[in-house]
């Protein structure tokens, strides 16, 4: 018998956290970006499908950097006219990644209704990342965001290495609020503070979100994007929903990292994130079960076993 099935996890509320969170799920497009081998486009349509199957609202589909960078995602005008439908018949969120004023030409054109950036908190992943500095960078986001807020087209940025930086180690904070008043003043709707190469600390992100506040960032703009490369990914997420976000990244079986950032471990995987929140009393929509289902089956297309301790635990067969 599963633990599911045995009622488990038990449901405890702790104090102080909010009734819902968000999940905003990333695996079919940060989770498969770094993948070698190439994932045919009728089994990412299918993976971003069962995904809305098992409850998710928000499920990046995939991305419109040039092909030379991201090989795996070179399909985006293919792959987003066969999900887009979810849109309109179960008000799934659909947003797709956009690097510049091009992607957004790409994205706009099928029909896209919410786009992500990707910024850096620091000058040594931005050159690596975007081949800018960071105010080059930003300069070259503000006719993007523009431009989409003028259509209407709800904006989110990924800030990248939020917490440390594997060429600049720790990042002081100022310089990371810096960078997020700048594009919340550019009119993005909303930021995701990204844990690029995994080494953050409760204290730390705590910190980090009250002096977002205290320069007039709310909490209600934020979300959070914890790696696990030291195992804190989870314990992370609980200070931010301690702090009251209600927005967090996490992806199906835990698949992807970041090809620019090669200490980078796995995103949160959301079974995990699920576990959590349902013992926690915490409504998100997802059916853990289905949801499980789904990265079994991806994995099986992958070769390999998901690194979520969830799926291995409700898939383990005696």
């Amino acid at each position: 018998m599963s633990t599911p099935e045995l009622g488990l996890p038990m449901v405890v509320p702790a104090p102080d956290l909010p009734a819902r969170v968000r999940i905003y799920e990333v695996g079919a497009r940060d989770g498969l970006q770094n993948e070698k081998a190439t994932v045919p486009t009728e089994v990412k349509a299918e993976f971003v499908r069962r995904l809305a199957d098992s409850g998710l609202t928000t499920i990046e589909a995939t991305s419109f950097v040039h092909p030379k960078w991201v090989p795996q995602l070179a399909d985006a005008e293919q792959l987003f006219p066969l999900v887009s439908d979810l849109g309109r018949s179960s008000g799934v969120h659909l947003p797709v990644l956009v690097p510049n004023e091009r992607g957004l030409d790409r994205a706009l054109a099928l029909g896209a209704r919410h786009v992500a950036l990707f910024a850096s908190a620091t000058e040594s992943f931005a050159k690596a990342n975007l081949n800018r500095t960071v105010d080059e960078s930003l300069a070259m986001f503000e006719p993007v965001v523009s431009r989409a807020k003028a259509d209407k087209v709800h904006v989110r940025c990924y800030i990248s290495m939020c917490f440390g930086d594997p060429w600049e180690g720790p990042v002081p904070i100022h310089q990371v609020v810096g960078v997020c008043k700048a594009l919340m003043d550019m009119g993005c709707d909303e930021l995701s503070l990204g844990d690029t190469i995994g080494v953050a600390t409760p204290g730390h992100v705590q910190t980090l979100l009250a002096e977002l506040n205290e320069e007039g960032v709310p909490t209600s703009a934020l979300g959070v994007h914890f790696h696990d490369t030291y195992g804190q990914a989870l314990t992370n997420t609980l200070a931010a929903l301690q702090h009251g976000v209600t927005t967090v990244d996490a992806s199906a079986g835990g698949l992807g990292g970041c090809p620019y950032a090669k200490s980078a471990t796995g995103n949160l995987a959301t079974e995990d994130l699920v576990w959590m929140l349902q013992g926690l009393g915490i409504d998100t929509g997802v059916d853990l079960a289905r949801l499980t289902a789904t990265s079994v089956w991806m994995a099986e297309r992958l070769g390999r076993p998901s690194p979520s301790r969830t799926v291995k635990a409700l898939s383990h067969k005696e």
